[in-house]
Order: structure tokens, then sequence, then C-alpha cells
């Protein structure tokens, strides 16, 4: 396990050329009747598009995935090698524009081809954005960074705060793209520049003159492996983006410390100091918000005693009743003094967030917030200065709404915060397993441990040698060089048992080191460790929105002109009515006029009001559900994936290594010709150690017994060697030709099957297990049987799928008596078996066009084109590199149990989405007509201004702590009593 999650970590630096066939199968655009296609035969379209961003042939099965799901389209093949996708379409039905954009929405930039861009000048950054309050906001500002020339593609999660823009470096910089954001009205600070580049911060003390800044400057990036580098002087940081595998922090302090002879002392950033960091620039955000909210509260608090208590209080009522000037009393003067400062200096923020969004063409929480405050305010301001200018004129204000209305919504967005850090806890817990200090060995030439300095974890390089000791935290990816041990990976991989760990056994950064000590080799350090790449893909899942997100970005567009449409018209009908005489006289308060009345009712209508809740409703809930699966083992790749699987109601399973526990070991082996045992092992293990399939992995295991050279065998050359997927291999050995595989490939090679073989397969498949045939030099010699257990709770999980209304299939290459055998063991009724990968892919297409939404489930690169077709793709997280690359969902534990887990999990998450949505509307829906006033004329109930401030408040907070229930989410209590490999989970 801990090698797979290593290999996940570098999936994207290697380059698998065209190791998993590309997926060709045919697509019928969705709607498309056979007439229908006959009718639009002879006007499809070819487009080629360049793309950028795909790595290995995974990323062009995502892509083809993506495309197809288009309607409209007839055909699509992605070449990796040449970054190009070609795509075969009906213009009717779609154009080149929407493919294109489809292609950037699957996480890749693409243009037509002759409008090519290198990818080398493709960059990627990661921004956090302060300052967005509401689904409008985000929309603003991915709308200017993807008009802005040289973007490919921009997306802005309001829920994290953060905006993730992949951009040409040739026709736009960084520092335009900060601006641009900053143009619109928000503040921003980046927090990585790279899919591939660590980042450390370092404070650099003795520094006195500019002089001095650009002489380390200029040392750190003569340093290779350095790639961007930002300086801060006020504070003597020194912010370094770099290739770790190339370099690292402790190059970074020896070069700055040898630099002044000694005068320089560097060392990290100390956490919390100077703003740096996400954690830091959010807990100072709460610490201002806090800090307006009281202040607001110190002024706001006389306010409302002045006109709400002390006006009943006789000796107090006639101080402040006291005139001033004309008719102005000491009250009105003291709360116009006491509203101002919050009304233009603690509001200060709605003020310049409203203007900012204005001038971009748009409008949001802080134009409702500024508008409503403002009109109670300044007719206040009207009153006060009438009545100081008037012997006869009473003035009532309502200083108290605007002050008491800003300090509610102060109060209500530092609830918010403090709610929506709550939502990202799964990260802020994967983040703080790696330990803070680790113990650095020096060895001699000889191997020997010369010296041990503790050390900063941050500090850790590539190929440095770190000791453990038992009870502490792996501090760094890595390769056991000396010791045994048992290691506790649960808080990564969710496996409960502890691992056994030995020399040449890979360990993961942030797992417990259970009861010996191991010298480690550091091989994945910084962006590149596993635990750093789960935090990204988890980062990544939380960015990209789910397609439901999509119906409050159309909201939120006319949500704002909307409501302030109707507080006029509020205001306007209820004036109207009262100049008019439409209602009695005793409706209005004593303390009142019409005017005043129709005023605050227009107020009420404009505050209550919230777009946030809307935008909040389904990312925070992806958010914590995304999290809460990366802590059970489950890695699920944005609201896409999570709103699929919570749809699913039928799942297609790979047989080997996911029903199976994919170890497959021979159990028995039958020579149909007089030949040594181990010659003949021998032969077919040469043959076989070329292939990934675990199968041949099994048979080479199994002819090591018969070697003296043990662990390590060196075989026969194998010449002219050829994998036919889903059939079997070919060689050339010690120039006989060798054949191994299924029945398939003997009757193509056209190589007879005695009788005898045949009923050797037969009693083979009786026991669910494999047969392999092999031959040499054309002729059949002998049968192999290899058996592949069943997980312990296969059977359980499909009888649980089954009360879950889920349809379960099994897909296999394998042959049909084994996969009957296997099927009626497990319970599964529907079977196809020797199945290639392409009609694996082709059975998928087929169900969904029965109407179900498909899950597949694999582990194999022979799966991927099937994990790419599905609706969701499942990949065990002990399979291959490409099948978790393709995959849409990937279940580290490598249990069947979770994929009932992620089924669930998904469709709890979006029964909070949908909770979350029908609060945030009716809310709205309610509250609005209310705050207008409907139920005044019958029952006498107005809503005061501040009151439906502090309603509004309330709904973003209430829908953020809904979506916080989902992190106490348990798994289905059927699950409980499964046996897994001998362990019950209680």
């Amino acid at each position: 396990m801990a090698a797979r999650l290593l290999s996940i970590a570098c999936i994207r630096q290697k380059n698998y050329g065209d190791l998993s066939p590309s997926p060709h199968y045919p697509s019928m655009p969705k709607g498309v009747t056979p007439e229908h296609e006959k009718l639009l035969r002879g006007s499809e379209s070819m487009a080629l598009f360049s793309v950028s961003g795909m790595s290995c042939s995974a990323c062009a099965a995502c892509i083809e995935k993506a495309v197809k799901r288009l309607p409209g389209i007839k055909n699509a093949g992605v070449d990796v090698l040449n970054s190009r996708a070609q795509v075969l379409f009906y213009p009717s039905l779609v154009d080149e524009e929407t493919i294109r954009e489809t292609i950037e929405d699957a996480g890749f930039s693409a243009r037509l081809i002759e409008e090519e861009n290198s990818d080398s000048s493709t960059k990627v950054c990661r921004i956090l954005i302060k300052g967005m309050t509401c689904s409008s906001c985000s929309t603003t500002v991915e709308s200017v960074l993807q008009a802005l020339p040289g973007v490919l593609k921009a997306q802005v999660a309001l829920a994290t705060e953060e905006a993730q823009v992949r951009y040409d470096s040739k026709i736009v910089t960084q520092s335009k793209i900060f601006e641009t954001i900053e143009d619109s009205g928000f503040e921003t600070i980046l927090v990585s520049s790279g899919e591939d580049l660590s980042r450390i911060e370092l404070k650099v003390d003795g520094m006195e003159t500019g002089k001095c800044t650009r002489i380390i400057e200029n040392s750190l990036k003569a340093l290779p492996g350095v790639e961007d580098l930002a300086i801060d002087p006020g504070l003597n940081k020194f912010s370094v983006s770099y290739n770790a595998s190339m370099t690292g922090p402790r190059n970074f302090i020896q070069v700055i410390q040898s630099t002044g002879s000694g005068r320089y002392k560097a060392y990290i950033y100390p956490e919390g100091e100077g703003g740096g960091g996400r954690d830091a620039h959010k807990r100072q955000e709460i610490k201002q918000y806090f800090s307006c909210f009281l202040w607001s509260l110190i002024f706001t608090i006389p306010i409302f005693l002045s006109s709400m208590v002390f006006m009943y209080i006789p000796g107090i009522k006639h101080v402040l009743n006291r005139k001033v000037v004309n008719m102005l009393e000491i009250g009105g003067l003291m709360r116009w003094i006491l509203a101002t400062p919050v009304q233009f200096v603690i509001g200060r923020r709605f003020y310049t967030g409203s203007y900012k969004a204005l001038k971009h063409g748009s409008a949001n929480m802080d134009v409702l917030i500024a508008l409503g405050t403002n009109a109670a305010y300044f007719y206040s301001v009207y009153m006060v200065l009438r009545a100081a200018t008037s012997p006869h004129f009473e003035a009532t204000d309502f200083f108290e709404t605007s002050s008491m209305l800003i300090s509610f919504i102060l109060l209500g967005k530092y609830l918010e915060i403090l709610a929506k850090g709550k939502t990202s806890e799964a990260i802020s817990k994967l983040m703080n397993l790696t330990p803070h200090t680790a113990t650095l060995l020096t060895l001699d030439i000889e191997g020997n441990v010369k010296n041990e300095e503790e050390i900063d974890s941050r500090l850790i390089q590539r190929n440095d040698m770190i000791k453990i000791l038992p009870g502490a935290k792996v501090a760094s990816d890595g390769i056991v060089m000396w010791g045994q041990s048992h290691v506790n990976e649960s808080m990564i991989t969710g496996e409960a048992r502890p691992v056994a760990k030995r020399q040449g056994d890979t360990v993961i950064g942030g797992t417990v080191n259970e009861n010996g000590v191991l010298h480690i080799k550091a091989t994945h350090v910084g962006s590149e460790s596993a635990l750093s790449q789960i935090v990204r893909l988890v980062e990544s899942a939380q960015m990209a929105k789910a397609p439901v997100q999509k119906f409050a970005d159309r909201i939120s567009k006319y949500f704002v002109p909307m409501v302030i449409a109707l507080s006029v018209f509020t205001w306007l009908a209820w004036f109207l009515a009262g100049k008019f005489n439409s209602y009695p006289k005793s409706w209005i308060p004593s303390s009142m006029d019409s005017f005043q009345l129709a005023l605050q009712f227009g107020i009420s209508v404009m505050v209550i009001a919230c777009p946030c809740a809307l935008g909040l409703a389904t990312p925070t809930a992806v958010m914590v559900g995304t999290g809460v699966g990366a802590t059970q083992g489950i890695l699920i790749k944005g609201g896409q994936a999570l709103e699929s699987a919570h749809k699913v109601n039928c799942i297609v399973f790979d047989k080997t290594g996911t029903l199976t526990m994919g170890k497959p070991q021979v159990v028995d082996t039958k020579l149909l010709r007089n030949m040594v045992l181990a010659e003949f092992y021998e032969l077919i293990a040469a043959a076989e150690v070329n292939s990934e399939h675990p199968l041949a992995k099994a048979i080479v295991e199994y002819a090591k017994k018969f070697r003296e050279d043990g662990e390590n065998p060196v075989w026969p050359e194998a010449r002219d060697f050829q994998s036919i997927t889903g059939h079997g291999v070919k060689a050339v050995v010690r120039n006989k030709e060798i054949n191994v595989g299924n029945k398939s490939l003997m009757l193509d090679l056209n190589i007879s099957i005695p009788i005898d073989a045949e009923e050797m397969l037969a009693e083979a498949e009786g026991m669910a297990q494999t047969g392999i045939l092999v031959s040499i030099d054309g002729q059949l010699t002998g049968v192999i049987a290899i058996s592949d257990p069943l997980k312990p709770s296969a059977r359980e999980v499909i009888s649980i799928l089954k009360s879950m209304n889920v349809k379960s299939i099994m897909v296999t290459g394998d042959n049909w008596g084994t996969a009957m055998s296997i099927a009626k063991e497990v319970g599964i009724d529907t079977v196809i078996a020797e199945a290639k990968p392409e009609y694996k892919a082709e059975k998928v297409k087929e169900l969904q066009a029965s109407g179900y939404t498909v899950a597949m489930v694999g582990d194999g690169i022979n799966d991927s084109p099937a994990l790419v077709a599905a609706d969701v793709g499942m990949a065990i997280g002990a399979g291959t590199d490409i099948a978790i690359e393709a995959a849409d969902i990937v279940l580290m534990k490598s249990n069947l149990e979770d994929v009932i887990t992620a089924i669930d999990l998904s469709r709890r998450t979006f029964t909070r989405i949908r909770l979350n949505y029908i609060w945030a509307l009716g809310y709205n829906l309610l509250g609005i007509p209310i705050a207008a006033g409907v139920l005044f004329p019958s029952t006498g109930f107005r809503l005061p201004p501040w009151i439906a401030g502090a309603a509004m408040a309330a709904s973003s907070v209430s829908v953020v702590c809904c979506s916080l229930l989902l992190r106490y989410y348990k798994r289905p209590k059927e699950l409980d009593s499964l046996e897994m490999g001998g362990i019950t989970v209680e």
C-alpha cells in the first residue's frame, strides 16, 4: 500500500507513453436515434485541438470520457504523445468552443490547432482571495480572469476562498493576474506557483540595506532547482519555490549564511508570524471580524439603549429629551455621533466592496448592506438636521437600525468564517500528520552512522538518511535501509492493521512507527510526498464545482438586482398606500409617519435577502464530504464524482484484485510432455517476467522456487516478446517459441488442445481456479492452475448493494468457467467473461444506454478504458497507477466495503446539499415577503430592519453548520460486522 501511495505521488512525473491502449469505442450522440443519425450522416465535422497538461494515457482517457459525454459527439481520440485531441462531431448539436470548454473543465488547457501553445509555457498558480462574500463575488472573479488574455482556465471556490489559474506565461504574467483580481475589489495572496513545486518561507536576520537583499536574492536564484523567489523586505522574508528533486531548504540556508561570511542568519519563518500562509491569514481574518464586531458593539449598545430602553426610564428620558438647538434633542445628537463611526469606519468594508463590485458591473451582498444602512443613516441625518433648523418639527431617527444592522452582519460573518474553517478540518488534520522534527543521520564512507542531529522536518531533502524511533511519526516518504518494525498507516490509508516493514520496503510520511528502530532514505519530500499529493487531490476536489452548483450561480447573477427592485417596489407600494389613505391610520406606529413605515419595510426587504446562503449550499457540503472521505481512505476527485456517485444504481466489478485478493498463487501444474518441471518453469518465467499481469507475477514467483539464486534470479533472455491484452504473452526463449495464455490464445495460434487439457481446464474452472495453457514450439505442453482467493467480505458487500437497489455485474478477462464459479460464490447473477478492455468499456456504454448510472470498480491497466467510460470510476488503491489516475474515486484501503461507503457518503452529502438549498431558498422565499409586510395587515407583525439583518447573517451560518454535520458521518451499520482479513471493525 505504501508503495502504491508513493506511486500516486509521482504519477504526474512519469511518462507512460502508450502503456494503456486508448479506448476508441463508438459513441452515439445523446438523444440521437438511429433514424436521426441517418439524417445527420455526412454532416460530421472534424476538429483538432492542442491539449496541454496531459502526462499519461489515463489523462487522454479522462479527456475522451468528458468529450464523449457531450451530445452530438460521434467519436473522439486523444494522442497523448503529440498532445492532440481529434473530435468527430455533428455541428448542428455541438460546436468547437463547447468541446474546448469541456476539455478545459476536465482539467487541461485546449485550443484549436491553429492557436496552439507550448506546454512548457503553461503554468498554474493557486491564489487566496480575501473579501468574497457570495457566489456573485466568485463568479465576478472567475469572469474577469477568464477574460484576461493568456488565462487558459480559472476556477474560483467561494468556500475555500481560493482561485486556481492555469495560464500561458508567454502571454500573461502572474503579477498581471494578481492585479486583475485586485482591480475587481479583492485582496490576493499567493498560495502556490506550480503543480510540482515545493515552497518554503525563510527569515533572514542581519540584512541592513537593500544591497544585502539583492546579494542574497542573486545567490538563491543561481541555485539549480529554484523556480521562483518572492521577497518581503519589511519582514526580512524570502519565499522560495523550488523543485524538491534538485535542491532543498538546507541548501538555501547554507547559501545565505555563507554569502555574508556568517553575518546573515537564516531559518524557517515562524508559523503565524508576519501573516504567512493560509492558516495565518484565516486567523487574521477571524481576528479582524471579531475586533470590528466588538468595536461596533461599543458604539451600538448606547444607541440601542437610548432609543429602545432609556426612553422608558423617566430620569434618563428627561436628560435625553433636553433640547440642544431648536427641536434637536441630546439623544438624537448622541445617536448621530455614535452611529457615524459605525457607518463609515467600521462599515467601510461594505462601501469598498460594493464600489468595486459595481465598477465591474456586478452586485453582491455588500451592495445590499450599503444601500440598506445608508437609507436608514442618511434619512436619520436628514431628520436630525431638520429638527435642528426647525422650532416645531419633532424628529424620529433610525440610527439604531443602521448601527445594529452592521453589528449583526459583522457577528454573522465572524461566525460564518469560524464555521467555514471547520469545513476544511480534514485537510488540516492531514497536513498536521508530519512530525515537527526529525533525526538526521550523517554516514561515513562505509555507511556507518557518524552523527545524529535533530532538525525541523521541513528541512528534509531527498536522499537524506532519517532515524525513526519506536512510537515516533515517519518524517518523510522513503525506503527502509536498516531495521524492521510495524508501521501504523491508518491515518493515511484507513487500514487498521499495522504493516510489517523491513529493508527495501517503502514507508509514508505521517504514519506511526510502532515497535522497532528504522533508518529510512528520504525519496519524496515537499510537494512530491504522498501526503502532499493526497492533500492536493482533496484541495482540487474541493475547488471543482459540482454541476448542481451551476443552479446557485445562475440565481446569483440576478439575485441582488432583483432584491433591490423588490425593495424599492415595497417602499413605493407602502408609501403610496399611506399617501392615498389605503390603510387605516391606526396601522402606523405612534413614533412614525407613513413615509417612515414604508422606508422600514423597504430596508427590511433589502437586508433580509441573503445570496451567501445559496452560494455556500453546495461548496461547503462538498468540502466536508470530500474531507470525510479522505479520512476514511476514500479519495473523491471533486463535486462531479460526488454528484454522479449518489445516482449510481449499477456497479460493474472487475474480478482479479477487485472481488479477489489480487494475489494469485500457482496451486497445480500438469505437464502433457516429458519435461523437467524446473526447465518448464524457467522457460515460461523468462517470458512472463516481462508482463505486469497478476497471473504472470504469480507464475514468476512460483518459478523462483526451482532456482538456487533465490529472490533475485536471472532469467534467460526473451526475444520478440509480445503481450496480447486479454489473452496472454508470446516470446522466443532459448530459440523456443513460448506461448502462455488462455484457450482463446491457443485457438488463435492454431494450436490444438488435447482432451486431457480440456478436462484439466474444466476441473480448474469448477474450483474457481484460472487455467493457463502453455505451448512450446507449437505444441501444448502444460496446464497451470492458479487460484486467487475471494476477498473475505465480497459476498456480504454484494448482498448489501442489492439491499441498496444497486445492480452488480462482473466483467472479467478470465475464462467463463472460473468467472461463473466466482460469481456464484459472491452472489452476482450477470457475468461477462473473456472480455477485452475495449469490450468492458462497450458493456459500460450499453448499460448507460439502458438507463443505468454506472460505476466501474477495477484495479488494472486493462480496466482504465472502462473506468473512464463509466459515470463513476472507482480504482482499488492497491491497483495500477493508470487505473488510479483514470478513476473518479480511489479506494485507498483496497477494501470492497469502501465501495458501499463511497456511495453512501455521496448520498448523504447530496441529501445535505438538498437540505441546504431548501433552507437557503425557503429562507429567502419566506423571509422577503414577511419583511415586505405581508403579515402586517392581518397580524400587525412587522420585521424591523435590524432583526432582518440578524436573520440574514444567521442564514449563512446555518447553511455552513448544516454542512458541518457531515463531519459526524458514520459508515452504514451493516459494514460494522464484516470481517476484513481477520479483523472485525468495531
